[in-house]
């Protein structure tokens, strides 16, 4: 089968769309089957061509057996909506406009959240008489709103018909949860349409190690217990809620708080540490993807924060599996709905209240006097990694493609 695929992210960018297609199409192409991948010059999350990468207007390379397409598109810094929405829309018409020069698909795929990529996808579907697949991450332009980057408004109403449109057209939806599909199903689109496949761990990547111990000593983390946020720092992350608990345990010297990534909030994340003197929080930039693995092995706990909005009762994070795979236990502080009961269910973590700082501090302190609760937590978390597997969801996914393909 041949696979066009459209995303704006793809690695060496690290984080969850980019993350997810690509492990999902290198075992594709194991499989036997032909990937390419319509991209843009990777820039995210800082707006900034990463070393090696120049936007042309066209470039190809070979990525572990994919073919990806690179695209010359308008470059930002993930941060302003105007800005944001125009290089979204550049993606979305070179997109297209290279895509009509690609080897006639079997299927076309694109991707969310925003939805310009899968307009470009839909379009390139049409062109080429070919089905069309929506891969759903996000509840776009819900979660616009939800972040408060924009309110109820005639754009956000347009953007809400053009998100119906493009569910009724594509030939199947795959949808990141459950939540998501019956967030569609309510709103008219047909069930038999939507299938569910959730985010998981490469666990050929991400296993239980030991700290790694020139990291710890790096980074002053030597006999302290470590509470880390890996990933972007964006607007829906309430991390100065996650600053607050650090700052009511300043006092406890043998606890630290470990944030790498980056993000339109990077820069306020950095304020409020200089500024309130949080000398127990240890900063660091972005990295990249293989360093992963030896940053996470400084966590005894992976902090999972999201705002207090019913929308982020609808998402799973992508990190919670990268724990598990780690057998790093989980912080969970988001709205109570799928995330939280994957938490529960397998007992890998715990869960208190979004944007309740007290409440983290306490759950982290309560952790670091309890070494023999961390591990039983420890174990649940990787003994649940397997049901996660990015194997078995790259599988699952295949087969929708292979069942619109044969319609």
């Amino acid at each position: 089968m041949k696979i066009l695929f459209l995303s704006d992210n793809f690695p060496p960018e690290g984080n969850a769309p980019a993350t997810r297609l690509y492990e999902h199409a290198t075992r594709w192409v194991r499989a036997g089957h032909e990937v390419t991948v319509v991209t843009c010059a990777p820039n995210f999350p800082e707006g900034k061509l990463f070393s090696g990468y120049r936007n042309h207007w066209r470039r190809v390379e070979q990525i572990d057996g994919i073919r990806v397409v690179r695209v010359k598109t308008y470059i930002t810094a993930n941060e302003g909506f105007l800005k944001r929405t125009l290089d979204y829309m550049s993606f979305m018409l070179m997109g297209f406009v290279m895509g009509l020069f690609e080897r006639r698909p079997d299927v076309v795929v694109a991707t969310s959240p925003q939805f310009f990529c899968a307009i470009g996808g839909w379009a390139l579907s049409v062109a080429k008489w070919r089905p069309f697949v929506f891969e759903l991450r996000d509840l776009w332009p819900a979660s616009i709103m939800a972040v408060g980057a924009m309110k109820k408004s005639l754009a956000i109403r347009l953007l809400e018909k053009i998100e119906l449109f493009l569910y009724r057209r594509a030939n199947a939806i795959v949808s990141v949860t459950e939540s998501f599909r019956e967030d569609l199903v309510s709103r008219g689109v047909p069930r038999e349409k939507i299938h569910v496949v959730i985010n998981g761990v490469d666990l050929d990547r991400y296993e239980p190690r030991s700290r790694d111990a020139e990291l710890e000593r790096e980074f002053g983390l030597a006999g302290k217990f470590v509470a880390g946020y890996m990933g972007t720092h964006g607007m829906a992350h309430a991390l100065p809620k996650v600053l607050e608990a650090a700052e009511q345990l300043l006092h406890r010297e043998d606890i630290a708080f470990f944030f790498a990534g980056s993000g339109a909030e990077r820069g306020r994340v950095e304020q409020i540490v200089t500024e309130r003197g949080l000398h127990n929080v240890r900063l660091i930039a972005r990295q990249p993807k293989e360093a992963m693995p030896a940053l996470w092995s400084l966590c005894d706990v992976s902090i999972v924060p999201l705002r207090d909005n019913p929308v982020f009762a609808t998402v799973i994070p992508s990190k919670i599996f990268e724990s598990m795979g780690m057998g790093v236990p989980i912080l969970m502080s988001l709205p109570e709905g799928e995330a939280t009961g994957i938490v529960r269910a397998t007992g890998s973590g715990v869960c208190v209240p979004p944007e309740d700082p007290a409440a983290m501090a306490a759950e982290i302190a309560r952790l670091a006097a309890q070494p023999q609760s961390v591990e039983g937590l420890r174990q649940q978390a990787w003994s649940s990694a397997a049901a996660f597997s990015r194997d078995t969801l790259a599988e699952r996914m295949l087969t929708v493609l292979s069942e619109v393909r044969t319609r």
